[in-house]
């Protein structure tokens, strides 16, 4: 343990950490097999989405500009995950060095809470271009979303940073075993030994602002596209109104429905270590997979225009 001295209180930062990961579990490098095909499965996807979002010309509009945020949060995600995860326990490489903990724990919780953030920009677009339709083209334009999602990588990379930045003043003096799959904040600052009150305070306050906030906006904002879709004097209005929200909604319920439902199972009944594990490692893996997949089969641009370079290809030269 390498310990120094700051503000005459002894802070003791161990020189690394040990990841736990499954334990007990036989054959458990096939789950991880399993994670890293869903690896290999969102990040062809979410590349193919980038590249035909950049390239396309007819797609660089204020939707497809949030869809490209979400793909390059999901690209991001399972990328500071799943390989760290791979060399960590099908390799027996459980020990991580302090400062590439923290640099784990950043890079995961960043672009997790921009895919949380960027699904509350694409319910603004669709709260707007569903009730507001004569007005979107100049309230919604592709400057006005570019400024808000980059002010969102800004304001969530200074309140991440801040947060793992904290985990500094903490001293563990007793263990260094985090009984989770990566450097988790919440494992993490739990095993210190002084006060950790302020580490406790801003977990709570970040889940309320990246999952209970995002959910109660996004509720709010298809309550105004319910209503402003009754007032669709024909069903076949309504139909094609709502069938532009079917992508997003898969979305929301594929990254929201599985961690709301592991909070409510974790605060109401005891969730072992492996069941909590598997279970929100499913939640951090799969949505980067289904994302490009959802949005592939529900817009009609994307396949319109892969049916195109396929259609092309296949004819000879």
């Amino acid at each position: 343990m390498n310990s120094s001295l700051s503000l005459n209180v002894s802070i003791v930062r161990p020189e690394y950490f040990f990841i736990a990961g499954l334990t007990g579990v036989p054959y458990s490098h096939y789950y991880y097999i399993f994670l890293f095909c869903t690896y290999i499965i969102a990040v062809i996807g979410n590349c193919t989405v980038l590249f035909i979002i950049a390239f396309d010309r007819s797609l660089h509009s204020p939707k497809y500009i949030g869809v490209f945020n979400l793909a390059l949060a999901d690209f991001g995600e399972t990328n500071a995950l799943i390989p760290n995860m791979m060399r960590t326990f099908l390799f027996e490489s459980q020990y991580i060095s302090y400062n590439a903990c923290l640099a784990n724990m950043f890079f995961v919780f960043f672009f997790s809470t921009m895919q949380c953030s960027t699904l509350v920009v694409l319910a603004y677009d669709r709260f707007v271009a569903i009730c507001l339709p004569l007005r979107y083209n100049t309230i919604v334009t592709n400057t006005v979303m570019s400024l808000i999602c980059s002010a969102i990588w800004a304001f969530n990379g200074f309140n991440v940073g801040t947060a793992v930045l904290l985990i500094n003043r903490l001293s563990f003096c007793k263990s260094n075993v985090v009984p989770s799959y990566f450097c988790d904040h919440g494992p993490v600052y739990k095993l210190a030994c002084n006060d950790r009150s302020i580490n406790a305070v801003l977990a709570v306050f970040n889940i309320c602002l990246y999952l209970i906030a995002p959910l109660i906006l996004i509720v709010l904002s298809y309550l105004g596209i319910f209503l402003a879709l009754s007032k669709i004097t024909t069903w076949e209005g309504r139909l094609k109104a709502l069938k532009t929200c079917v992508s997003h909604l898969l979305l929301v319920t594929s990254l929201f429905l599985p961690i709301i439902c592991i909070y409510l199972i974790a605060s109401t009944t005891y969730l072992s270590p492996n069941s909590r594990i598997i279970s929100a490692s499913l939640a951090y893996a799969t949505p980067p997979m289904l994302n490009p997949i959802i949005y592939v089969l529900n817009t009609a641009e994307i396949k319109l225009l892969i049916k195109k370079v396929f259609k092309n290809r296949s004819v000879p030269s």
